[in-house]
């Protein structure tokens, strides 16, 4: 079993979301991230910290990983709207730390990406 509990609850201690009210989704349908240069920016140290610490968690949290990817394209020219996003991910985090990867002992991978490959 893969799980990234600890790195969560840190990851959420650091950036001050331990206490942020949790939600059920990652990113809501209507989001549309889009560069908008009249929004009041972000600093960039911040942002691109917490899209590092999002981008390790991917390899345990698959469900997490179509919007960091949206947040991801914004590092350079991040505003509100970007790390209201990144925060909603977070808030997500908070509500479901105990999610992970299980893999039952002695299944064969081998075999199974041998049927992804045919």
């Amino acid at each position: 079993m893969i799980h990234q509990q600890k790195h969560i609850k840190e990851l959420l201690k650091r950036f001050g979301m331990d206490s942020a009210k949790p939600i059920d989704t990652p990113i809501s349908p209507s989001t549309k991230l889009i560069m908008n240069y009249g929004s009041p920016s972000v600093e960039e140290k911040t942002y691109r910290g917490m899209i590092g610490s999002l981008l390790y968690l991917t390899a345990s949290r698959p469900d997490i990983v179509f919007s960091v990817e949206l947040c991801v394209r914004f590092q350079s020219k991040s505003n509100e709207t970007h790390l209201n996003a990144v925060k909603r991910i977070l808030r997500y985090l908070n509500h479901t730390p105990d999610l992970a990867l299980w893999y039952p002992k002695g299944y064969n991978f081998d075999q199974y990406m041998l049927m992804l490959i045919m």
